[in-house]
């Protein structure tokens, strides 16, 4: 199925991707909703922060389906390495992505990238070793 090769953690690049180019007036520290707690303190959510437990979210999505351990979890790695670098290589040039919201995007993915590396090599060191012997 694609969406289980779909890398997840696109969402939020874009999504952020989509507000610094599209919006660029929007700042994210800026509250977008405030909840009162039990506790009678307003708790104010910004943009970041949303997109932070939005990446969370996908984040674990992402664990579970390394976990999977089939023949397409290679790809599943190799796509999760490419967001990282397009991550990095987005916060090192870009000004737009120059801040600590799309830092913590950028490590985000960099901790999905190093545990599905993990789980897979966990994964392959379980599996039984079967022996072939060719026929001469």
């Amino acid at each position: 199925m694609f969406i289980l090769s779909f890398p997840f953690l696109v969402i939020p690049i874009v999504l952020f991707n989509m507000i610094a180019f599209l919006a660029p007036g929007v700042s994210w520290t800026d509250p977008v909703l405030g909840l009162r707690l039990f506790s009678g303190v307003e708790w104010k959510l910004t943009f970041g922060d949303l997109l932070l437990m939005l990446a969370l979210l996908m984040l674990f999505v992402e664990i579970l389906k390394a976990t999977r351990g089939n023949t397409k979890s290679v790809v599943d790695h190799m796509l999760s390495t490419l967001v990282f670098v397009w991550a990095a290589v987005e916060f090192l040039v870009l000004p737009q992505a120059a801040n600590s919201t799309f830092a913590m995007l950028a490590m985000i993915c960099l901790i999905e990238m190093m545990s599905a590396m993990w789980v897979m090599i966990r994964t392959i060191r379980r599996q039984p070793h079967v022996r072939y012997r060719v026929e001469t």
